[in-house]
């Protein structure tokens, strides 16, 4: 965060797009009054942490009565879940055209969940890690990881792009990794 920090004041162009310098003077221009302001803020913010309460729970409360491991719920339900979040903020970003933010927000909230988190959670009771997750998700989330630097990077002194491609790629390394982790609950004996 630091060296995010020193490089945000050392680069001191306007980092604001022309698109979005307008919008803000748009909104400058008609405001909307504050108390509108902070009630649609709260029954946003209600909404959102509820509707992915609910359907964490829900979706746990039917994979456990699958005699789904806890393991397979944490990398798939419970990591959509508290996910969407940060989907509808990048979602939201991305159509705004501010593309740092959809990466900032994706990078940072990883990040802070498999440090801080983690952390956290080893400080209070220590974790075991089965060997699953050594051997089959840690090799996929370091080649995904290698992937997106990849991606993300570009080439030939080019800033990387991801382009619709590439994030039909990203998707589908998903859907394929959810459904081996699928195929290793239902059809291992």
């Amino acid at each position: 965060m630091g060296w995010t920090i020193y490089q945000g004041m050392r680069d001191q162009r306007n980092i604001i797009p022309d698109t979005l310098a307008q919008e803000v003077e748009l909104d400058l221009a008609n405001p909307m009054p504050l108390r509108f302001a902070v009630i649609w803020l709260i029954i946003g913010l209600v909404l959102l942490i509820a509707s992915s309460r609910l359907l964490v729970w829900g979706a746990v409360e039917v994979a456990q009565s699958l005699g789904v491991s806890d393991l397979i719920i944490g990398l798939t339900i419970i990591a959509i879940g508290t996910s969407l979040p940060e989907l509808a903020s990048s979602v939201i970003a991305a159509r705004k055209g501010e593309h740092d933010m959809v990466v900032g927000n994706i990078l940072g909230s990883n990040i802070f969940n498999t440090l801080a988190v983690v952390g956290i959670a080893g400080l209070i009771h220590p974790l075991e890690v089965g060997h699953e997750v050594l051997t089959r998700d840690v090799a996929v989330m370091l080649a995904l990881t290698v992937s997106l630097f990849v991606i993300g990077y570009g080439r030939g002194g080019k800033h990387g792009l991801i382009t619709r491609s590439k994030g039909i790629f990203l998707l589908s390394c998903y859907v394929l990794y959810t459904l081996w982790l699928a195929r290793s609950v239902f059809f291992t004996a």
